[in-house]
């Protein structure tokens, strides 16, 4: 695919995501459409290694959104009353982080493990890459919309 065509690719997503915005979707679903686009489009998946890739990467996506509601139902929401905290419910609670945040890296390792075996590596870092830059760019439109007041 040539440059132009990712830009106007690139382009495209962008006017889908003013146009999701201005509708009263979940913003969630809006998101994920527009990263699926996104990351199938960076890594110029096969047909054989999206049907191999997706089930993988939803199946990951979804335990890992599951650890975060758990993290902000269990952990974040006791912070919000910071100083009642005694510091043996902080030790209790950051316990409980640790081990929410070791159950995200044995996660993510088993992530990295099958994808390796369902693309090749270089598409595995592409993948990387790829959300990284997602994440960016949807920080970048929602400062811009911020400060335009839209």
């Amino acid at each position: 695919m040539n440059t132009n065509n990712k830009i106007r690719i690139l382009i495209l997503l962008l006017l889908a995501t003013t146009v999701f915005y201005g509708q009263n979707r979940p913003i969630r679903d809006k998101i994920k459409t527009l990263k699926v686009a996104f990351i199938t489009e960076r890594l110029n998946l096969t047909s054989e290694e999206a049907q191999v890739f997706w089930p993988i990467y939803n199946e990951h996506e979804d335990k890992i959104e599951t650890i975060k509601r758990k993290e902000r139902r269990e952990i974040r929401a006791r912070l919000l009353d910071f100083d009642a905290l005694s510091e043996k419910e902080a030790d209790a609670l950051l316990n409980d982080l640790i081990a929410l945040e070791n159950e995200k890296h044995q996660l993510n390792v088993a992530f990295m493990e099958k994808m390796s075996k369902a693309i090749t590596s270089k598409k595995t870092f592409l993948l990387i890459k790829a959300e990284e830059d997602f994440k960016k760019r949807l920080l970048k439109e929602m400062r811009d919309r911020r400060r335009s007041g839209g």
